[in-house]
């Protein structure tokens, strides 16, 4: 004769659902609106009150199973106890926050003196991370403007805002200053815009080559900067010899 199972006695082998990650919910955004989420893309707009703070929760763990997968024992050495947590906030917070975070304020005055003389910013000290290997990138930067009575001025400090809103991603040094000069133009408006670039790249300092020495500089010309080559003599001219 047979027995009906006791459904009392059945174990439940369905496994609580988990939550999804913040990481997922955010690359949905992204994706739902068809935009890039490149290394060097700003993301802000995708990430709601709250989650920047989940999702360095969800780096420090997935950060953690890197140190295991390296066979570090963070357990009982006290100098990787908490090498996670500190590896996330660098990412998050410092190194690449210019992904995460919105661009910075900007007060903008109308250029009621109609100032149309070259000017030059520089040298700005940039950081960055090379995308290929997350090496450090560090180097000067130098910007000339040449405004017209329609300009927006801003103040000097705010151009070194932006570079470093700009530079706080993993880039590529050609890939990030033209994004740099996009940004000023957009913010200010001016006749003409000249960015040149020197940094060294430690994926060759510190890997590969292992060559201490060599740097790379490049440059981008906008508006009467590409026009004039007179302009852009001058301006390379003024400035100071790089190292």
């Amino acid at each position: 004769m047979l027995m009906k199972a006791d459904p009392s006695s059945q174990l439940t082998t369905t496994a609580p659902e988990e939550g999804t990650p913040v990481s997922v919910k955010i690359r949905e955004r992204i994706q739902a609106a068809r935009k890039r989420f490149h290394s060097n893309d700003n993301i802000a707009d995708f990430i709601e009150p709250g989650e920047l703070e989940a999702l360095l929760d969800e780096v420090e763990g997935k950060m953690q199973g890197v140190l295991d997968s390296m066979v570090i024992d963070t357990t009982s050495d006290h100098n990787t106890a908490n090498t996670a947590r500190r590896v996330a906030k660098m990412y998050l917070n410092e190194v690449f926050r210019g992904r995460y975070v919105k661009a910075p304020p900007i007060t903008e005055f109308p250029n009621a003196e109609h100032l149309n003389e070259l000017m030059i910013v520089g040298p700005i000290t940039v950081r960055s991370a090379c995308s290929h290997h997350f090496c450090p990138v560090i180097g000067k930067l130098w910007i000339g403007v040449m405004p017209n009575e329609h300009t927006n001025v801003i103040g000097l400090s705010k151009y070194a805002r932006l570079a470093e809103w700009i530079m706080g991603r993993p880039q590529i040094q050609e890939e990030a200053v033209v994004q740099l000069a996009d940004l000023i133009m957009e913010k200010t408006q001016p006749d003409g815009l000249a960015l040149v670039m020197e940094a060294r790249h430690y994926c060759m300092a510190w890997r590969g080559v292992k060559d201490l020495d060599s740097k790379m500089i490049n440059s981008v010309m906008r508006g009467a900067f590409l026009k004039d080559a007179a302009l852009r003599r001058e301006f390379l001219a003024l400035i100071p010899q790089k190292d």
